[in-house]
C-alpha cells in the first residue's frame, strides 16, 4: 500500500511516498481501508519539524481520516467488517480525563497518522460517523470538530443568550460557530478578510470584526456586548493573540486555548487572577465526547464546511494550500471517488 513518510529531513519537500506491506491487525485491533483524509495545522507543523523536533522517524503523519473496517483482530467485538469509522486522534483516550499514558497514544505523532492508504487502529479508537455526511464531511470530525465541541459545549459549556469570540474561520473555528448556534449562542467572529466575515455571517454568526481595521479588536468586543465582554474566547492565536482575549473575556468568563497560530510571545497573567478567566487548555476530545458531538451533529443534520478537496497524490499541494492561511474550512484528501 501507499503511505506518505517524514523521513530524515523535515519540509514539505521531504515528505515521501513509500509502500509499505498491508499491515495485520492484532489482538483487538482493525484493519481500515481509509476514503479521506483531512488536515489539520498540527499535521503542516509535523511536517516542517516545528511541533516535535525529535519526531522518531520515519513517520506517517495526519491524525484525521473515514474508511470502511476491512480486517478484525482477535477479539474485536465492537465493530463489524464493512462498518464506516472514523479513528480517534488519541487511541487508547476512550472516556474520563487525560493522562500522560492516553496523551501517548496520539496518531500522527507518537504513532503513525492515516497518510495512507489502509492503516491498524485499536478496536476502542474507531467510532461510527453520521450517516448522512459523506466521507469528505465525516473525515473533518476527530481533530477539529471535537477540538471545537470539547471547548464550546464540554469545556465552555455555552448556553442559550451566551456570547461566544471565534477566531478566524480555520476549520476549528468554523465548527465552533456551528456548535455555539446550534446551542443557542451569539457568536462574534474575528477576521483580517470582511469576504470571510460575510461568509461567516452566511453560517449564522452575528458580529464580525476584521481586526486589521480594528488592531485595537477587544474594545470593539467588548462594545459590542454592551462592556461586559464575552462569556467565551476559542483562542487559536496562542500566546501572540491571548492578551487582547484576556481583555475581550467578562470577568469569571472562560478562554479555551487551542492554537498557536499567532506566534510566541508573554502574557501577563494577572488579569486572568483579577478577574477570574479560567483558562483551559483543550487539546481534542475523548471518544466518549465524540459519542456526544456525533448524537449533536446527527440530530442537527449539521455538515461541516469544506475548503477544498484534493486527491491523495497531491497530499503535499493540500499541505501547502494549508499553509497559505487562504481556506475557509477545512481541507480534504480523498482516496476513492466516494470522498
Amino acid at each position: 500500500m501507499q503511505v506518505y513518510e517524514i523521513r530524515a529531513a523535515f519540509g514539505l519537500d521531504h515528505l515521501t511516498p513509500a509502500e509499505r506491506p498491508l499491515p495485520e491487525p492484532g489482538p483487538r485491533q482493525v484493519r481500515v481501508r481509509l476514503h479521506a483524509l483531512s488536515l489539520n495545522y498540527r499535521d503542516l507543523m509535523m511536517v516542517q519539524g516545528t511541533y516535535n523536533p525529535r519526531l522518531v522517524r520515519p513517520r506517517v503523519p495526519v491524525s484525521d481520516g473515514v474508511g470502511t473496517v476491512v480486517a478484525l483482530g482477535a477479539g474485536v467485538q465492537r465493530v463489524r467488517v464493512g462498518d464506516r469509522v472514523a479513528g480517534t486522534f488519541f487511541q487508547g483516550w476512550v472516556d474520563g480525563d487525560l493522562d500522560e499514558a492516553k496523551a501517548r497514544t496520539d496518531l500522527g505523532g507518537t504513532r503513525d497518522g492515516l497518510l495512507a492508504e489502509e492503516a491498524v487502529l485499536e478496536e476502542d479508537g474507531v467510532i461510527a460517523v453520521p450517516d448522512h455526511l459523506s466521507d469528505a464531511e465525516a473525515a473533518t470530525l476527530p481533530c477539529a470538530a471535537l477540538t471545537a465541541w470539547n471547548a464550546v459545549v464540554e469545556t465552555g459549556r455555552v448556553a442559550p443568550g451566551g456570547t461566544v469570540l471565534v477566531q478566524g474561520m480555520g476549520g476549528v473555528s468554523t465548527f465552533a460557530l456551528l456548535f455555539a448556534k446550534r446551542a443557542g449562542a451569539r457568536v462574534v467572529v474575528l477576521s483580517s478578510s470582511p469576504e470571510r466575515l460575510d461568509r461567516a455571517r452566511a453560517l449564522g454568526a452575528d458580529e464580525g470584526v476584521d481586526y486589521r481595521r480594528e488592531p485595537e479588536w477587544d474594545k470593539r468586543v467588548r462594545a459590542l456586548t454592551g462592556g461586559r465582554g464575552v462569556d467565551l474566547v476559542v483562542e487559536v492565536g496562542g500566546a501572540g493573540t491571548l492578551p487582547r482575549s484576556l481583555r475581550a473575556v467578562r470577568m469569571g468568563g472562560t478562554i479555551a486555548l487551542i492554537g498557536v497560530l499567532a506566534g510566541a510571545g508573554q502574557v501577563d497573567p494577572l488579569p486572568a487572577v483579577m478577574r477570574q478567566i479560567r483558562l483551559a487548555g483543550i487539546f481534542v476530545g475523548s471518544r466518549a465526547m465524540f459519542e456526544r458531538m456525533n448524537a449533536a451533529i446527527a440530530l442537527h443534520r449539521l455538515r461541516p464546511v469544506l475548503d477544498r478537496v484534493f486527491p491523495f497524490s497531491q497530499a503535499v499541494a493540500a499541505l501547502r494550500h494549508l499553509e497559505s492561511g487562504s481556506h475557509f474550512g477545512k481541507i480534504v484528501l480523498a482516496l476513492g471517488p466516494g470522498a
